[in-house]
């Protein structure tokens, strides 16, 4: 489940965020993909906490099964 996911078009453009704290999931993703642990982020944003970090991972692995067609 992916309680802590929202989408809301007045919120950071459509963005996916994290628990209505404006943080992006895309953003975590690009600190996990930097290489950054779950507690490096949290130190750093202390607003978050663990289970948003591995909700944003969840929410980017299903984004990436999702299968992408061309439309010509």
């Amino acid at each position: 489940m992916l309680n802590r996911i929202h989408i809301d078009p007045d919120i950071c453009e459509g963005k996916p965020i994290i628990r209505n704290i404006r943080i992006t999931v895309d953003f975590v993703l690009k600190l996990l993909g930097d290489g950054y642990t779950a507690d490096e982020i949290i130190k750093m944003y202390p607003e978050l906490e663990k289970e948003d970090i591995y909700q944003a991972a969840k929410y980017g692995a299903w984004l990436a099964s999702e299968k992408t067609i061309a439309i010509p």
